[in-house]
């Protein structure tokens, strides 16, 4: 195992250890409660966060958690609400602060997925307008589940919308496949131009005569939350299994589009129902996938980009509705490797979200809280004491020099820490001069902690084989 030297993060941060080191209660903190089946999370740009109630509501959070008594939006009387029907994504234009649009996506009447663009009241910033509805798209559902229902604005600017395969189970009509059919499918339209929407001209699809051109991508089963890294602009798609999988679809910030991620040909890696199905090497599997146990349906998150000092910058995280488990994502030498979060359960998780700053929420729409994701997860704090150490990575080997001062006379306390703030290596020396050889552990991220006389230093590093 080796140091990967261009992961290796110089972070000469003067930090130490609180007594809560490590602990579930540090990772998530509660945020706000005493919603309704919360489903979607969104911004505006500012310090509110929005939330879909999958019965009709949209609510305004505060910076501080208090929640609203009055909608910001109420449609209740359009919403055909149950098992996987109601209100259930939301997101604001990108030019929200001039001119008020926002986008909801809901089943109405006759079971329709309605794609709506809707209107702040302008006498009050934290009311929309129910009679403003646009409606931009209806697309008919033939069951009552698989509604998918999210969407996010692009870097582009273009409105993407995840569609689910139409429901029962299996796909009985192909839909995911069906280049005719806009259901399994990732959308991607222009809000701003034609008379309620128009097909971008770089779609895959603009001239095809045998595709619909609003598609984006294909073979998606259920879609359940979908999100852009903010920094590399790149889209994941968690993709709800069937029976046995889970999985995770990353698509690349400069794809031209078009790919077909296999739904009902596979179901994660492994065949489903490949009668008639295009070859293999044509479509695009997961970069991640797990099997069904006491987890039975993936819900998708955020790249965290918030705070940088984080041993999670730059991590995907997920979670399962049922087992209430999170996890994080990352690619070390090249593999992805999966960490542990934490698993809270009576939650039901059922969306991510993120705030204007990068910051990351969860929901639970059994217990109808929202929960911050906390920045530092191990619990680390910062200290104004940092001690005089040099901390040297030998390039492409697994061991780091660690020099202190000359003059030293103190013992130097070395600790090495995963993201889940286990102990991993913990050595006492008087030498000036330690050579720390970590072939031992596996693969992932870690905090070197060293400490000299009550003055500590912590350095992020990602271990790599």
């Amino acid at each position: 195992m080796k140091l990967t030297h261009s992961l290796f993060l110089l972070l000469a941060l003067s930090l130490a250890l609180n007594n809560a080191l490590g602990q579930s209660a540090n990772k998530l903190t509660l945020f706000a409660s005493g919603l309704t089946s919360p489903v979607s999370i969104a911004h505006a740009g500012d310090s509110r966060l929005f939330v879909a109630d999958q019965r009709g509501y949209i609510r305004i959070i505060s910076s501080t958690g208090i929640v609203n008594t009055q909608p910001f939006l109420d449609i209740t009387n359009r919403v055909v609400y149950g098992g996987e029907r109601g209100l259930l994504g939301i997101a604001f234009h990108p030019n929200y602060k001039t001119n008020g649009y926002f986008y909801v996506n809901y089943v109405g009447k006759g079971d329709s997925t309605h794609i709506s663009r809707f209107k702040i009241n302008t006498g009050d910033a934290n009311v929309a307008d129910p009679q403003s509805e646009l409606k931009l798209m209806t697309i008919f559902q033939p069951y009552q589940n698989h509604k998918g229902g999210d969407m996010k604005f692009g870097p582009d600017g273009y409105l993407y919308i995840g569609m689910g395969d139409g429901g029962s189970g299996g796909d009985p009509g192909n839909r995911a496949q069906n280049p005719k059919e806009l259901l399994g499918k990732m959308l991607r339209i222009d809000v701003d131009h034609g008379n309620t929407y128009a097909i971008p001209e770089s779609n895959p699809f603009y001239n095809s005569t045998a595709t619909k051109g609003e598609i984006w991508a294909l073979g998606l089963r259920n879609p359940w939350r979908f999100s852009f890294d903010r920094l590399t602009g790149e889209l994941w798609i968690a993709d709800v299994g069937q029976n046995a999988y889970e999985e995770i679809n990353l698509q690349p910030a400069n794809s031209p589009g078009g790919e077909n991620y296999g739904w009902r040909c596979y179901e994660g890696n492994q065949t489903y129902n490949i009668g008639g199905c295009i070859p293999a090497a044509s479509l695009t599997f997961p970069v991640y996938a797990y099997p069904h146990g006491t987890e039975c349906s993936v819900t998708g998150g955020y790249v965290y980009r918030g705070s940088s000092l984080s041993p999670h910058y730059g991590s995907y995280f997920f979670a399962d509705y049922c087992s209430d488990r999170i996890w994080t994502l990352h690619k070390v030498s090249g593999n992805w490797v999966k960490e542990d979060f934490g698993q809270y359960t009576g939650n039901n998780f059922s969306t991510f979200g993120e705030d204007a700053n990068g910051q990351l929420y969860i929901a639970g729409a059994r217990s109808g809280k929202i929960f911050r994701i906390n920045d530092l997860t191990t619990g680390i704090i910062q200290n104004e004491n940092q001690a005089d150490i040099k901390i040297i990575q030998t390039p492409f080997s697994n061991k780091i020099r660690i020099d202190s001062s000359p003059n030293m006379q103190s013992k130097m306390q070395i600790e090495v820490f995963d993201i889940r703030a286990i102990k991993h290596v913990e050595v006492n020396v008087r030498e000036t001069e330690y050579d720390l050889n970590l072939e031992l552990l596996p693969a992932g991220i870690y905090l070197l902690k060293i400490t000299i006389d009550g003055k500590s230093q912590v350095q992020k590093l990602i271990l790599g084989k």
